[in-house]
């Protein structure tokens, strides 16, 4: 057990909306993700998602509203939730996700954005 340095993670890669997983913890991933422009409007019906704002604003946007997160903190969307992260005028946002290790990244949805496999780093 070593302590994990999130900034020199996030600097280990490049590429937008795919996940690297940095941690387990029981049944659970921990994964870091860099985000930018808009996702892919999906649910997860068994699973719940946590998003944590690491860098830049996220828009979770939900059938009925817009919930606006800023660095520091955290939104949990609950499972059979639809929902499309997007991020504001070009910026990239980096956050931190907690979810099963089954989950699938778009739920039920195939999207060209859908990623089947986490790097772990």
């Amino acid at each position: 057990m070593k302590p994990i340095n999130l900034q020199e993670k996030f600097a280990s890669f490049s590429v937008q909306w795919h996940p690297h997983q940095i941690a387990t913890v029981d049944d659970m991933q921990v994964l870091i993700a860099k985000l930018k422009d808009e996702f892919v409007w999906h649910s997860h019906d068994e699973e719940d998602e946590l998003f944590l704002v690491q860098k830049g604003i996220l828009e979770m946007h939900f059938e009925d509203r817009i919930e606006v997160v800023h660095p520091g903190e955290l939104i949990v969307v609950p499972k059979g939730t639809p929902h499309c992260p997007k991020t504001q005028h070009g910026e990239e946002v980096w956050v931190l996700l907690f979810e099963k290790k089954h989950t699938k990244h778009t739920g039920s949805v195939q999207h060209d954005k859908t990623q089947t496999h986490y790097p772990k780093i």
